[in-house]
């Protein structure tokens, strides 16, 4: 399947596995990469930036396919040293880059010097023309129903994605309730010219995370999400659980800050508690509303094979069918 996606990237299936904080690693974006898809390893997964030097050399050894490098800028207890990790993904000859959270502007100079193609993800229109605007090579647009932070606008993807499409002229990727091959398919239809994974990228043998957490993906629906931190607007998606529940009682006072609800949301929390020691009510969790298309744990190989099977015999049989 050949799109300016896959042209981009220089890789055979429109797939994108975006960066997916502490879970984003070597095992799974080689993983990735191998079955011909592109992944992006979370740079701030990692302390340091020679921390990213060691798993980029990691993942090389585990692949000779491209990957890229994803890198996050959104408020933080602790400023990253984000022109550490950019050296880094220069020095080491990264060739991509997928930016997300707040404008990557300030280094787009830094990117571009360096040769990089740089995917950022947005969460509306403007934020997307903007992203042509200052030189990103491409959009990724995150719908509402998506993991994490899905901004605050609330629009679903199969209105933002066409909105999105009729707008730009650059490569756009399709992200936010994206799990099958028929959410690729949908994705192509609706302008897209691939389409990303989070959640569904979760629940597979080689991701880095509690056999426990697995599970519980597969034992909730796509009712079994909630949205924290609306108070701060910093919405955030995160499963339904006991923490988040918490969180959200503080923020129903009407006058939490921060500071009173970082003990629950912080990541730190989350890699223990969740993460590393699979308890699912520990802390927060970041997945998306396409928890409820998710019913086993494959291999990454069998996950992508199936979705292009999927995808590939919606276009050549059903579809046609349908005009008689």
């Amino acid at each position: 399947m050949k799109t300016r996606i896959t042209e981009l990237f220089r890789v055979e299936y429109p797939i994108v596995q975006g960066g997916l904080m502490w879970i984003a690693t070597a095992e799974l974006t080689s993983a990735v990469a191998n079955a011909g898809a592109m992944g992006f390893m979370t740079a701030l997964t990692h302390e340091t930036p020679e921390g990213l030097r060691e798993e980029i050399r990691k993942c090389r050894s585990m692949t000779d396919k491209p990957f890229g490098i994803n890198l996050t800028f959104l408020p933080s207890l602790r400023q990253p040293d984000y022109a550490g990790y950019l050296q880094v993904c220069a020095e080491e000859g990264i060739e991509f880059i997928e930016t997300a959270g707040r404008n990557p502007e300030p280094f787009m100079p830094h990117l571009k010097a360096a040769g990089m193609k740089v995917i950022h993800k947005c969460t509306s229109v403007r934020h997307a023309k903007k992203a042509q605007t200052i030189g990103c090579d491409a959009v990724s647009i995150d719908g509402f129903e998506c993991a994490g932070h899905p901004g605050e606008d609330d629009v679903t993807s199969l209105v933002l994605l066409p909105a999105t499409v009729d707008a730009l002229d650059v490569p756009i990727v399709a992200s936010g309730g994206f799990g099958d091959g028929r959410g690729l398919v949908a994705a192509l239809a609706l302008g897209a010219d691939g389409m990303n994974m989070g959640t569904r990228f979760v629940a597979t043998q080689e991701t880095p995370i509690h056999p426990a957490i697995k599970q519980a993906i597969l034992d909730h629906n796509e009712t079994d999400t909630t949205l924290v931190m609306r108070t701060l607007r910093n919405t955030e998606r995160v499963l339904d659980n006991e923490t988040a529940r918490t969180v959200l009682e503080i923020e129903s006072t009407g006058s939490a800050t921060i500071d009173d609800l970082i003990p629950y949301v912080s990541g730190r929390r989350g890699l223990q508690e969740v993460i590393r020691h699979g308890n699912v009510d520990g802390g927060t969790l970041a997945v998306g509303q396409v928890m409820g298309l998710i019913h086993d744990i494959p291999t990454v190989a069998e996950l992508i094979e199936r979705i292009m099977m999927e995808a590939e015999d919606l276009i050549s049989r059903a579809l046609p069918g349908l005009l008689g």
